[in-house]
């Protein structure tokens, strides 16, 4: 390392995207929000995109950098729109956070055939459609990074709480992880996963409000607490910056030890 060289200096070159382009989807709140907010700190034009373009709104009006753009990422359509939309005003599209997601029932007895295939459509196979787009548009030469959002529920059973059909669609992003890192890999497309541990989120509304469910998380986490906001960001900066330009396929782990123990 040069001796002249300084901190700030060695962060831009690793973790900078001045210049490039990111797609978060599930933006309008919760960890998809924090995504978008640190890309766009770190440089990056960001397309944000949700169904609640009110929320979209907001967060644009306070970052700059962020693009709000209301898109149902279960309709091919709304998926075609934001990738066109991406090319047609920047140019490009470096990085997409393929980020949203619903929760399903926690007991399997409560899990209609229509239900599930509906959570799998938001969960797992909407994030392989836009993946498929993202890749399509790339013109050869260029280099992309797709990070695909699954949790610790992919990972291990986490019953009482969790439900199959998420259970299903989050193991389901880390197979298509893999599979897609080794089609595009030559064709300079990375592809990893974050798998988040618990978060007070929308999507563990109540978690940490109940005294018996909070215990719970703080028992079986080897930091004995929940995620803080932010703590998951850095994760999503790293693999969508130059400091993770050799990993693909990889799935990175950010649960406080949940999974570990």
């Amino acid at each position: 390392m040069n001796e002249n060289s300084t901190a700030p200096d060695i962060l831009t070159r690793l973790f900078g995207l001045t210049d490039r382009v990111a797609v978060v989807t599930g933006a309008s709140s919760g960890l998809g929000l924090g995504f978008a907010e640190v890309l766009a700190e770190a440089g990056a034009t960001v397309y944000a995109a949700a169904r609640r373009l009110d929320r979209l709104t907001a967060l644009a009006e306070r970052h700059p950098r962020i693009v709000p753009v209301r898109c149902d990422v279960t309709d091919d359509a709304d998926r075609k729109a934001l990738v066109d939309r991406c090319y047609g005003q920047s140019g490009r599209l470096d990085v997409l956070v393929n980020n949203a997601g619903r929760p399903g029932p926690p007991h399997a007895e409560e899990e209609t055939a229509d239900g599930f295939a509906d959570l799998l459509a938001v969960n797992l196979t909407a994030g392989f459609h836009l993946a498929v787009r993202a890749a399509e548009r790339l013109p050869e030469g260029r280099h992309a990074s797709i990070i695909n959002i699954s949790s610790v529920i992919g990972l291990v059973s986490t019953a009482p709480i969790g439900g199959a059909s998420y259970a299903a669609s989050k193991a389901g992003v880390l197979g298509l992880t893999r599979e897609l890192a080794g089609q595009w890999g030559r064709r300079g497309i990375r592809v990893n996963a974050v798998v988040p541990g618990w978060f007070d989120t929308e999507m563990t509304d109540g978690l940490f409000s109940n005294d018996k469910s909070a215990a719970w998380v703080r028992r079986n986490t080897m930091l004995a607490r929940g995620g803080e906001p932010g703590e998951i960001d850095g994760a999503v900066l790293f693999l969508a910056s130059d400091a993770s330009s050799f990993m693909t396929g990889h799935t990175m782990v950010v649960d406080g030890g949940w999974t570990a123990r």
